[in-house]
Formats: structure tokens, sequence, C-alpha cells
């Protein structure tokens, strides 16, 4: 083989090589970082809630179950809604619970959601300190001093309006894998676990 086979045979092959990159790179932004799996999952729900949304609560349980039963993880994000009087504060106090453990800030989620109705602005703190008590966790005066917590509610906040997000719950089936789309939204929770069916097996 002389010398100029060789170095078009090394051209093609760098060339090839590049457009495999630029090909995983292009498909890597196809998807923004909120609605990729977490780190070592192919597939998983991603949520954007309000504490104080009833339709929110409503569909909580149904998300939770769909987790469990695929083995897939639920990534939730905060969305408080301006209109609602009480549900920043919650959200702070579950990042609160969650410095504690994820699954007791995700109990005291679901905890919320079940009584809804009984939260006002006057008795939300009596709520959270029955909850804290109740699992044995002490509750500072002040449970965010330097608003460290309330940053990351708000910061949650602006990762949706940057996915031009207007309502909650907004829901996401999303892929880490490298063939079909990587996100649906779903629109209908009756179609979540076929939607999660198609997913799975793109």
């Amino acid at each position: 083989m002389n010398t100029q086979n060789k170095t078009m045979k090394m051209k093609r092959f760098v060339t090839a090589a590049l457009c495999l990159l630029l090909s995983a790179a292009v498909f890597g932004q196809d998807a923004p970082e909120a609605l990729r799996p977490p780190k070592g999952s192919q597939v998983a729900i991603v949520v954007f809630e309000d504490l104080q949304c009833p339709q929110c609560g409503r569909v909580a349980p149904l998300l939770a179950q769909a987790s469990k039963t695929y083995k897939i993880p639920l990534v939730q994000h905060d969305f408080p809604l301006p209109m609602h009087n009480w549900s920043f504060d919650a959200a702070v106090m579950a990042r609160y619970f969650d410095t504690h453990s994820k699954e007791v800030g995700n109990e005291f989620r679901d905890n919320v959601f079940a009584h809804q109705m009984e939260i006002t602005p006057q008795n939300l703190r009596q709520f959270e300190e029955k909850f804290a008590a109740d699992h044995k966790i002490a509750l500072p005066f002040v449970v965010d001093p330097d608003g460290k917590l309330a940053a990351m509610v708000r910061a949650d906040k602006e990762v949706g309006v940057g996915l031009k997000i207007d309502h909650t719950p907004t829901i996401y089936i999303v892929s880490g894998k490298h063939t079909g789309k990587p996100y649906v939204e779903v629109t209908d929770t009756n179609q979540l676990y076929i939607m999660i069916d198609a997913m799975v097996k793109q």
C-alpha cells in the first residue's frame, strides 16, 4: 500500500471518528440536563410539582407506584405556583427533612399531599412540628437561617421556567438511551404505564 493510500484511509478514519463524536454530542444536547435520568439509570420519571396543587396530590401515589413497579427513579422538582399561599414554605420544609434523609423528605411530601385540604398558612408550622415529632426529629425555630434551602427551591423552579413549564404537575418519562426520543411529556396519566413501556422498549 503506497503512502498516498495510507494517508487517504487515515483521513477517512479520522472523519468517521469525528462524525461519531459529533452525533453523540448532538444527542446529548437533545435533552436538557433536568430531562435526563440520574446516572446509572436508563429511564426515569421526572415531575415538576407544587405541594399545594390538588392534581399533584392526586397523581403523587400513581407516580410513586410506577417508580416501584418499573424499578426506575422518580425525580421530583419543586415548582411552587404564585397563586398558592403556603406551597413555597412547605417545599422549603421538605428540603429540611431531606437533610435528614431523602426518604423522610419524600414521606413529608406525601403527608402534605394527603392533608392538603386541612393545611393553611396559619397551621402549616403546627403540621410540620407534628410530622417532626412523629419522626423524632428536632425542628429548630428557624429551619433555613441562611436561605440555602429556599435557594434550592427557587433554583428548581428556574429549571422549570427554563423548560417553559407553566402548570403542575408536569410529568416526563425520560431516557438515557441513544435511540428514540430522549423524553416525552405525560399529558394523560391513564397512559403513564403505556408510555413507560414504550420508553423502556425503544
